[in-house]
């Protein structure tokens, strides 16, 4: 299999248009630009016949580095793994939350 292949199958090497959009900032028409001017590969594909594409990571992010400079690229991966980490961390406190409720209940049981 050549690296073309992989790139598709390797998981985080691709992301939708619409994590594109979302993550870098860009617009739906700057990613049709990029794809007319070669710039970006894609894959159509589509979820209950809504229809997407699906973008190679890499290549988004030559695309941003080229037209918004490395500082932006930075900062806009900077505040993707932020927001993750934000959304794990809830997730967790809530996790925590349960647990200690449940450990009071299992204290408060009387024991033989």
């Amino acid at each position: 299999m050549n690296d073309v292949e992989t790139d598709w199958n390797c998981k985080g090497a691709t992301l939708s248009d619409k994590t594109a959009r979302k993550e870098f900032g860009l617009t739906q028409d700057e990613i049709v630009e990029a794809i007319r001017a070669g710039k970006l590969r894609y894959r159509e594909h589509s979820i209950y016949g809504n229809p997407w594409l699906r973008l190679l990571r890499r290549e988004v992010e030559a695309l941003v580095h080229a037209k918004h400079g490395a500082d932006y690229l930075q900062q806009r991966q900077t505040k993707a793994e932020l927001t993750k980490i934000n959304r794990e961390l809830k997730c967790l406190k809530s996790q925590i939350a349960a647990l200690e409720e449940r450990k009071l209940k299992l204290m408060a049981v009387p024991q033989k």
